[in-house]
């Protein structure tokens, strides 16, 4: 049996009109045509791209800043006040007040927005496989699914207050609500949407349900999954905050702080509350973003 180590002596063999069969493929002809993830290059513009677009902002604001009336620039505060008479302030005694409120609101917030996305994540993820695995069931479910998510958050968390009191729990409530439906549309049709190729393969070797769904489904929904949960990632913050503005018992999130500050006509502390809201969603999106990249990024086609 021959092993033949590149294309030219696949060519020469059916030139000559000679069988295939007794033919191997030797592994650097196999180890050449396997497909490679191909690494991202360096680029300046990463660098300077976002840096650009940043200056181009700072410019922005502190030109909207200058058009306004004076009365009204408390508003829109010059960005190294954020820092100075926010995160930097001290009292006569020497405290960092606001600076600690800041940090207590924010990591109130981390612990909502990390509770009702995990709680999202494990009840979305298990309702797009069960609707999954019959066509019915995904008939039956899908309309009110998709009600839940048109509903305005803002107009039933009167009635989830009402129900739940105003704690912590109708805060996680509030994030679940928002954030389960991107996580479960993005698995079913992850799931549903193999090829048809890939499910006759399985059949033929009579592979039950569940190593058709462990094996196959699953594995090569993933990309899909994890865009479903960078998505939630941002809006889990989204819905802790919301849950503050409504729920007003107990310690105070990101999101009633900046109703208390800008009721105070503090700018600067306003605005550090929402900077901080910002960083709490991208380090979200980012901690996914990365996952994925562990997680699917070596044999993701998509990346090759």
């Amino acid at each position: 049996m021959t092993a033949i180590q590149d294309r030219d002596q696949i060519d020469e063999i059916e030139n000559r009109g000679e069988s295939m069969v007794d033919v191997t493929i030797g592994p650097s002809l196999v180890e050449r045509d396997a497909p490679r993830a191909v690494k991202d290059p360096f680029s300046p513009i990463k660098i300077i791209g976002p840096i650009v677009v940043f200056g181009l902002v700072m410019a922005f604001w502190y030109g909207a800043r200058s058009l306004l009336a004076p009365y009204k620039r408390f508003v829109l505060p010059p960005p190294h006040h954020i820092f100075t008479k926010a995160f930097f302030a001290t009292t006569a005694d020497g405290e960092h007040v606001i600076r600690k409120a800041i940090f207590k609101a924010t990591w109130l917030d981390v612990k909502v927005a990390v509770i009702g996305l995990s709680i999202a994540i494990v009840l979305g993820v298990l309702t797009a496989v069960v609707m999954s695995m019959a066509k019915w069931l995904e008939i039956s479910f899908w309309p009110y699914l998709v009600a839940l998510q048109a509903i305005p958050i803002l107009t039933v968390s009167p009635l989830i207050g009402a129900v739940m009191g105003y704690g912590q729990s109708p805060r996680i409530l509030v994030t679940i609500i928002i954030t389960i439906f991107p996580i479960l549309s993005n698995t079913l049709f992850g799931i549903t949407g193999v090829d048809n190729g890939f499910h006759d393969l399985f059949s033929l070797h009579k592979a039950s349900r569940w190593t058709r769904l462990t094996k196959l489904q699953l594995p090569a929904a993933s990309p899909a999954i994890f865009a479903g949960f960078r998505i939630s990632a941002g809006l889990a913050v989204i819905g802790a905050i919301v849950g503050d503005v409504f729920f007003r018992a107990g310690e105070a999130g990101l999101g009633l702080q900046v109703d208390v500050y800008n009721s105070r006509l503090n700018g600067p502390a306003t605005w550090a509350c929402i900077l901080m809201a910002a960083a709490l969603g991208l380090t979200f999106f980012a901690f996914f973003a990365v996952l994925e990249r562990l997680v699917v990024g070596r044999w993701n086609t998509t990346k090759r």
